[in-house]
Protein backbone atom coordinates (compact mmCIF):
# COMPACT_ATOMS: atom_id res chain seq x y z
CA UNK A 1 0.00 0.00 0.00
CA UNK A 2 1.38 3.40 -0.88
CA UNK A 3 1.05 5.44 1.90
CA UNK A 4 1.92 8.55 -0.05
CA UNK A 5 -0.95 8.97 -2.12
CA UNK A 6 -3.56 11.14 -1.45
CA UNK A 7 -6.73 10.33 -0.33
CA UNK A 8 -9.58 11.36 -2.90
CA UNK A 9 -13.59 10.61 -2.34
CA UNK A 10 -16.25 11.14 -4.68
CA UNK A 11 -19.39 9.75 -6.70
CA UNK A 12 -21.25 8.79 -9.36
CA UNK A 13 -23.75 11.17 -10.85
CA UNK A 14 -26.92 10.62 -12.88
CA UNK A 15 -30.77 11.14 -13.47
CA UNK A 16 -30.60 14.77 -14.19
CA UNK A 17 -29.63 16.90 -16.92
CA UNK A 18 -30.59 20.56 -16.02
CA UNK A 19 -27.54 22.34 -15.52
CA UNK A 20 -28.41 24.55 -13.31
CA UNK A 21 -29.22 21.87 -10.77
CA UNK A 22 -26.15 19.56 -11.52
CA UNK A 23 -23.88 22.80 -10.73
CA UNK A 24 -25.76 22.90 -7.29
CA UNK A 25 -25.07 19.23 -6.95
CA UNK A 26 -21.36 19.70 -7.70
CA UNK A 27 -21.46 22.63 -5.88
CA UNK A 28 -22.77 20.49 -2.70
CA UNK A 29 -20.21 17.40 -3.80
CA UNK A 30 -17.08 19.79 -3.64
CA UNK A 31 -18.53 21.56 -0.26
CA UNK A 32 -18.68 18.01 1.04
CA UNK A 33 -14.99 17.62 0.31
CA UNK A 34 -15.14 15.28 -2.32
CA UNK A 35 -12.63 15.28 -5.16
CA UNK A 36 -14.09 13.10 -8.35
CA UNK A 37 -17.09 13.01 -9.87
CA UNK A 38 -18.38 10.01 -11.93
CA UNK A 39 -20.86 11.29 -15.09
CA UNK A 40 -22.24 9.12 -17.25
CA UNK A 41 -22.66 9.60 -20.30
CA UNK A 42 -25.69 7.62 -22.54
CA UNK A 43 -26.18 7.20 -25.80
CA UNK A 44 -29.09 9.62 -25.68
CA UNK A 45 -26.83 12.15 -23.97
CA UNK A 46 -24.60 12.05 -27.00
CA UNK A 47 -27.76 12.57 -29.42
CA UNK A 48 -30.18 14.95 -27.04
CA UNK A 49 -27.60 16.38 -24.25
CA UNK A 50 -24.41 16.67 -25.95
CA UNK A 51 -23.90 20.29 -25.28
CA UNK A 52 -25.76 20.10 -21.85
CA UNK A 53 -23.03 17.17 -20.78
CA UNK A 54 -20.24 19.97 -21.71
CA UNK A 55 -21.31 22.54 -19.58
CA UNK A 56 -21.44 19.63 -16.43
CA UNK A 57 -18.30 18.64 -17.00
CA UNK A 58 -17.29 22.02 -17.20
CA UNK A 59 -19.46 22.54 -13.94
CA UNK A 60 -17.78 20.37 -12.35
CA UNK A 61 -14.16 20.68 -12.56
CA UNK A 62 -14.99 24.55 -12.12
CA UNK A 63 -15.98 23.33 -8.74
CA UNK A 64 -12.94 21.94 -8.11
CA UNK A 65 -14.12 18.03 -9.39
CA UNK A 66 -11.78 15.70 -11.19
CA UNK A 67 -14.34 14.29 -13.96
CA UNK A 68 -14.65 10.23 -14.94
CA UNK A 69 -17.19 9.42 -17.61
CA UNK A 70 -18.63 5.75 -17.19
CA UNK A 71 -19.66 4.17 -20.13
CA UNK A 72 -23.73 3.56 -19.16
CA UNK A 73 -24.97 1.12 -20.85
CA UNK A 74 -23.63 1.96 -24.19
CA UNK A 75 -23.18 -1.57 -24.74
CA UNK A 76 -25.78 -2.86 -22.77
CA UNK A 77 -25.60 -3.99 -18.97
CA UNK A 78 -24.38 -2.19 -17.01
CA UNK A 79 -26.48 0.79 -17.13
CA UNK A 80 -29.02 2.52 -19.26
CA UNK A 81 -30.21 0.80 -22.57
CA UNK A 82 -28.71 2.69 -25.52
CA UNK A 83 -30.73 2.68 -29.21
CA UNK A 84 -27.76 1.32 -31.11
CA UNK A 85 -29.18 -1.80 -31.71
CA UNK A 86 -32.35 -0.22 -33.35
CA UNK A 87 -29.71 1.27 -36.02
CA UNK A 88 -27.63 -1.86 -36.53
CA UNK A 89 -29.98 -5.07 -35.31
CA UNK A 90 -27.20 -7.09 -37.04
CA UNK A 91 -25.06 -6.60 -33.65
CA UNK A 92 -27.33 -8.33 -30.68
CA UNK A 93 -25.21 -10.79 -28.88
CA UNK A 94 -27.13 -14.53 -29.21
CA UNK A 95 -27.21 -17.46 -27.19
CA UNK A 96 -26.03 -21.14 -28.73
CA UNK A 97 -29.70 -21.63 -28.58
CA UNK A 98 -30.17 -19.32 -30.92
CA UNK A 99 -32.13 -16.80 -28.56
CA UNK A 100 -31.09 -12.98 -29.16
CA UNK A 101 -29.91 -10.87 -26.13
CA UNK A 102 -32.43 -7.74 -26.06
CA UNK A 103 -29.96 -5.02 -24.68
CA UNK A 104 -26.49 -6.69 -24.93
CA UNK A 105 -23.99 -6.05 -28.10
CA UNK A 106 -21.49 -8.17 -29.46
CA UNK A 107 -18.30 -6.95 -28.85
CA UNK A 108 -16.87 -8.22 -32.24
CA UNK A 109 -19.10 -6.26 -34.04
CA UNK A 110 -17.62 -3.90 -36.70
CA UNK A 111 -20.22 -1.14 -36.32
CA UNK A 112 -19.90 -1.33 -32.55
CA UNK A 113 -16.64 -0.70 -32.64
CA UNK A 114 -17.38 2.11 -34.61
CA UNK A 115 -19.78 3.46 -32.45
CA UNK A 116 -17.58 2.79 -29.22
CA UNK A 117 -14.81 5.46 -30.96
CA UNK A 118 -17.39 8.16 -31.43
CA UNK A 119 -18.61 8.02 -28.11
CA UNK A 120 -14.61 8.11 -26.86
CA UNK A 121 -14.55 10.90 -29.35
CA UNK A 122 -17.35 12.39 -27.59
CA UNK A 123 -15.85 12.66 -23.84
CA UNK A 124 -12.43 13.96 -25.46
CA UNK A 125 -14.45 16.37 -27.05
CA UNK A 126 -16.86 17.30 -23.81
CA UNK A 127 -13.66 17.94 -21.94
CA UNK A 128 -13.55 14.64 -19.93
CA UNK A 129 -10.13 13.42 -18.61
CA UNK A 130 -10.93 9.86 -17.60
CA UNK A 131 -12.87 7.04 -18.70
CA UNK A 132 -14.20 4.28 -16.36
CA UNK A 133 -14.78 1.11 -18.09
CA UNK A 134 -18.02 -0.51 -15.92
CA UNK A 135 -17.88 -4.10 -14.72
CA UNK A 136 -16.95 -5.75 -17.88
CA UNK A 137 -18.59 -8.69 -18.75
CA UNK A 138 -19.87 -11.02 -21.80
CA UNK A 139 -23.35 -12.19 -20.94
CA UNK A 140 -24.00 -16.11 -19.85
CA UNK A 141 -27.30 -18.08 -19.57
CA UNK A 142 -27.60 -21.40 -17.52
CA UNK A 143 -29.22 -24.48 -19.62
CA UNK A 144 -32.26 -25.05 -16.92
CA UNK A 145 -32.16 -27.91 -15.34
CA UNK A 146 -28.09 -28.40 -15.66
CA UNK A 147 -24.89 -26.59 -14.95
CA UNK A 148 -24.08 -25.98 -18.83
CA UNK A 149 -24.45 -22.58 -20.26
CA UNK A 150 -25.05 -21.69 -23.78
CA UNK A 151 -22.50 -20.26 -25.54
CA UNK A 152 -22.31 -16.81 -25.88
CA UNK A 153 -21.94 -15.03 -28.43
CA UNK A 154 -22.91 -16.98 -31.21
CA UNK A 155 -24.15 -14.30 -33.79
CA UNK A 156 -22.76 -14.93 -37.28
CA UNK A 157 -19.63 -12.45 -36.80
CA UNK A 158 -18.39 -14.29 -34.02
CA UNK A 159 -18.97 -18.19 -35.40
CA UNK A 160 -16.93 -16.65 -38.51
CA UNK A 161 -14.15 -16.00 -36.20
CA UNK A 162 -14.63 -19.02 -34.05
CA UNK A 163 -14.61 -21.05 -36.53
CA UNK A 164 -11.28 -19.06 -38.44
CA UNK A 165 -9.40 -20.02 -35.20
CA UNK A 166 -10.66 -23.53 -34.47
CA UNK A 167 -11.03 -24.72 -37.54
CA UNK A 168 -14.45 -26.13 -36.03
CA UNK A 169 -18.64 -24.92 -36.01
CA UNK A 170 -18.88 -23.13 -32.75
CA UNK A 171 -20.44 -25.56 -30.04
CA UNK A 172 -23.80 -24.56 -28.65
CA UNK A 173 -23.13 -25.37 -25.48
CA UNK A 174 -20.07 -23.92 -23.54
CA UNK A 175 -16.99 -25.63 -23.79
CA UNK A 176 -12.91 -25.02 -23.21
CA UNK A 177 -12.84 -23.78 -26.35
CA UNK A 178 -15.42 -21.53 -26.52
CA UNK A 179 -14.81 -19.81 -22.90
CA UNK A 180 -11.06 -19.29 -24.63
CA UNK A 181 -12.33 -17.36 -27.53
CA UNK A 182 -14.95 -15.57 -25.19
CA UNK A 183 -12.31 -14.52 -22.93
CA UNK A 184 -9.91 -13.45 -25.85
CA UNK A 185 -12.53 -11.38 -27.00
CA UNK A 186 -12.95 -9.16 -23.92
CA UNK A 187 -9.58 -8.92 -23.81
CA UNK A 188 -8.92 -8.10 -26.88
CA UNK A 189 -11.95 -5.71 -27.24
CA UNK A 190 -10.76 -3.58 -23.85
CA UNK A 191 -7.01 -3.57 -25.30
CA UNK A 192 -8.87 -1.99 -28.51
CA UNK A 193 -10.79 0.63 -26.61
CA UNK A 194 -7.84 1.70 -24.02
CA UNK A 195 -4.93 1.86 -27.23
CA UNK A 196 -7.59 4.31 -28.72
CA UNK A 197 -8.65 6.46 -25.58
CA UNK A 198 -5.34 6.34 -24.70
CA UNK A 199 -4.07 7.64 -28.32
CA UNK A 200 -6.58 10.73 -27.70
CA UNK A 201 -5.11 11.50 -24.23
CA UNK A 202 -7.55 9.87 -21.93
CA UNK A 203 -6.69 7.55 -18.94
CA UNK A 204 -8.43 4.26 -18.40
CA UNK A 205 -10.21 2.99 -15.27
CA UNK A 206 -11.93 0.05 -15.30
CA UNK A 207 -13.91 -1.58 -12.15
CA UNK A 208 -14.84 -5.58 -11.85
CA UNK A 209 -17.33 -6.91 -9.51
CA UNK A 210 -15.55 -8.55 -6.41
CA UNK A 211 -15.63 -12.16 -7.59
CA UNK A 212 -13.92 -11.55 -10.42
CA UNK A 213 -11.35 -9.71 -8.76
CA UNK A 214 -11.34 -12.53 -6.09
CA UNK A 215 -12.10 -15.89 -8.32
CA UNK A 216 -15.24 -17.95 -7.91
CA UNK A 217 -14.73 -21.01 -5.29
CA UNK A 218 -16.61 -23.97 -5.05
CA UNK A 219 -17.28 -23.81 -8.87
CA UNK A 220 -17.99 -26.57 -10.81
CA UNK A 221 -16.03 -27.24 -13.79
CA UNK A 222 -18.61 -26.25 -16.20
CA UNK A 223 -18.79 -22.99 -14.29
CA UNK A 224 -15.13 -22.36 -14.53
CA UNK A 225 -15.34 -22.03 -18.08
CA UNK A 226 -17.43 -18.78 -17.38
CA UNK A 227 -14.82 -17.18 -16.13
CA UNK A 228 -12.47 -13.88 -17.66
CA UNK A 229 -8.69 -13.59 -17.43
CA UNK A 230 -8.99 -10.91 -15.42
CA UNK A 231 -5.13 -10.21 -14.98
CA UNK A 232 -4.90 -9.53 -19.16
CA UNK A 233 -6.65 -6.90 -18.85
CA UNK A 234 -5.54 -5.82 -15.03
CA UNK A 235 -1.90 -5.93 -17.00
CA UNK A 236 -3.20 -3.71 -20.16
CA UNK A 237 -0.55 -1.22 -20.84
CA UNK A 238 -3.24 1.34 -21.16
CA UNK A 239 -5.35 0.77 -18.24
CA UNK A 240 -4.19 3.27 -15.29
CA UNK A 241 -7.07 2.38 -12.53
CA UNK A 242 -8.16 -0.95 -11.14
CA UNK A 243 -11.51 -1.12 -9.03
CA UNK A 244 -14.22 -3.27 -7.43
CA UNK A 245 -17.74 -2.57 -6.12
CA UNK A 246 -18.26 -4.73 -2.68
CA UNK A 247 -22.01 -3.87 -2.29
CA UNK A 248 -23.58 -5.64 0.14
CA UNK A 249 -26.83 -3.85 0.43
CA UNK A 250 -29.54 -6.86 -0.44
CA UNK A 251 -26.84 -9.97 -0.37
CA UNK A 252 -28.30 -11.62 3.27
CA UNK A 253 -24.94 -13.72 3.43
CA UNK A 254 -22.74 -10.50 4.22
CA UNK A 255 -23.21 -10.34 8.31
CA UNK A 256 -20.16 -7.15 8.25
CA UNK A 257 -19.90 -4.43 5.73
CA UNK A 258 -16.53 -3.59 7.34
CA UNK A 259 -15.12 -7.50 6.99
CA UNK A 260 -16.51 -7.79 3.29
CA UNK A 261 -15.45 -4.31 1.97
CA UNK A 262 -12.18 -4.82 3.94
CA UNK A 263 -11.36 -8.01 2.72
CA UNK A 264 -12.61 -6.93 -1.02
CA UNK A 265 -10.63 -3.78 -0.75
CA UNK A 266 -7.18 -5.86 0.36
CA UNK A 267 -7.96 -8.06 -2.84
CA UNK A 268 -8.57 -5.10 -5.25
CA UNK A 269 -4.90 -3.40 -3.98
CA UNK A 270 -2.98 -6.37 -4.66
CA UNK A 271 -4.18 -6.82 -7.74
CA UNK A 272 -3.30 -3.28 -8.64
CA UNK A 273 -0.13 -3.25 -7.23
CA UNK A 274 0.75 -6.04 -9.31
CA UNK A 275 0.36 -4.74 -11.86
CA UNK A 276 1.68 -1.05 -11.32
CA UNK A 277 -1.87 0.62 -11.36
CA UNK A 278 -3.78 3.02 -9.21
CA UNK A 279 -6.87 1.42 -7.76
CA UNK A 280 -10.64 2.88 -6.69
CA UNK A 281 -13.13 1.13 -4.14
CA UNK A 282 -16.85 1.68 -4.02
CA UNK A 283 -19.01 1.73 -1.48
CA UNK A 284 -22.81 1.13 -1.92
CA UNK A 285 -24.85 4.14 -1.18
CA UNK A 286 -28.19 2.71 -2.64
CA UNK A 287 -30.82 0.34 -1.97
CA UNK A 288 -30.58 0.97 1.85
CA UNK A 289 -33.41 -0.14 3.67
CA UNK A 290 -34.52 2.22 6.38
CA UNK A 291 -32.16 1.61 9.89
CA UNK A 292 -29.65 0.38 8.12
CA UNK A 293 -27.69 3.37 6.56
CA UNK A 294 -25.09 3.63 8.87
CA UNK A 295 -23.65 0.53 7.80
CA UNK A 296 -21.95 2.84 4.85
CA UNK A 297 -19.70 4.42 7.39
CA UNK A 298 -18.93 0.61 8.74
CA UNK A 299 -18.07 -0.16 4.92
CA UNK A 300 -16.07 3.07 4.14
CA UNK A 301 -14.06 2.86 7.13
CA UNK A 302 -13.46 -1.01 6.14
CA UNK A 303 -12.13 0.34 2.90
CA UNK A 304 -9.74 2.98 3.79
CA UNK A 305 -8.25 0.65 6.90
CA UNK A 306 -7.73 -1.87 4.11
CA UNK A 307 -5.93 0.46 2.23
CA UNK A 308 -8.10 2.25 -0.11
CA UNK A 309 -7.19 5.72 -1.10
CA UNK A 310 -9.53 6.34 -3.85
CA UNK A 311 -12.57 5.63 -2.42
CA UNK A 312 -16.44 6.15 -4.29
CA UNK A 313 -20.16 6.28 -3.61
CA UNK A 314 -22.15 4.92 -5.75
CA UNK A 315 -24.07 7.26 -5.83
CA UNK A 316 -25.37 10.89 -5.24
CA UNK A 317 -28.14 11.15 -2.75
CA UNK A 318 -28.86 8.01 -2.58
CA UNK A 319 -29.92 7.19 -6.06
CA UNK A 320 -32.55 8.95 -5.55
CA UNK A 321 -33.65 9.32 -9.35
CA UNK A 322 -33.45 5.57 -9.73
CA UNK A 323 -35.76 3.18 -8.40
CA UNK A 324 -33.33 1.00 -6.80
CA UNK A 325 -32.41 4.67 -4.59
CA UNK A 326 -32.57 4.01 -1.05
CA UNK A 327 -35.48 4.08 1.63
CA UNK A 328 -34.77 6.97 2.69
CA UNK A 329 -32.34 8.57 0.24
CA UNK A 330 -31.11 12.31 1.50
CA UNK A 331 -30.40 9.99 5.19
CA UNK A 332 -28.07 7.21 2.56
CA UNK A 333 -26.50 10.73 0.98
CA UNK A 334 -25.70 12.14 4.71
CA UNK A 335 -24.26 8.92 5.94
CA UNK A 336 -21.84 8.68 3.03
CA UNK A 337 -21.00 12.18 3.24
CA UNK A 338 -20.09 11.81 7.20
CA UNK A 339 -18.39 8.43 6.01
CA UNK A 340 -16.09 10.86 3.76
CA UNK A 341 -15.78 13.05 6.33
CA UNK A 342 -13.96 10.65 8.92
CA UNK A 343 -11.89 8.62 6.79
CA UNK A 344 -10.66 12.37 5.53
CA UNK A 345 -9.62 12.91 9.42
CA UNK A 346 -8.35 9.90 9.57
CA UNK A 347 -6.47 10.12 6.58
CA UNK A 348 -4.87 13.89 8.23
CA UNK A 349 -3.75 12.40 11.65
CA UNK A 350 -2.15 9.58 10.12
CA UNK A 351 -0.16 12.09 7.90
CA UNK A 352 0.12 14.40 10.87
CA UNK A 353 1.12 11.94 13.35
CA UNK A 354 4.27 11.05 10.57
CA UNK A 355 5.09 14.61 10.35
CA UNK A 356 5.59 14.33 14.73
CA UNK A 357 7.59 11.51 14.25
CA UNK A 358 9.62 12.68 11.88
CA UNK A 359 10.26 16.14 13.07
CA UNK A 360 9.82 16.67 17.12
CA UNK A 361 12.78 15.01 18.42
Amino acid sequence: MDTTKKLKVGAAYYGNRMLSHAMADMKEMAGAGMDIVVHMLTHNDMERSKSVMKDIFKASESEGLEVWVDNWGIGGAPGDKGHFLAYHPEAHSYYGDGIMHPYQICLNSPAYRDFVKSWIDTVAELGGKTLFWDEPLIPSMRIEGTDDHYSCCTCPTCQKLFEERFGKKMPLVMDKDVSAFRNDVLIEYHNFITEYSNSLGLKNTVCFMPFQLAGMTNQTEKEKLLNFDIDAICAMPYIDNVGTDPYWFGNSSIKSPYEYNYNATRICIEKADKYGKDHNIWIQGYNAPIGREEEIIEATEGAYDAGARTILSWSFNGAESHSYRSANPIRSWNCTVEAFRRVKNLERDRILSENRKKYMK
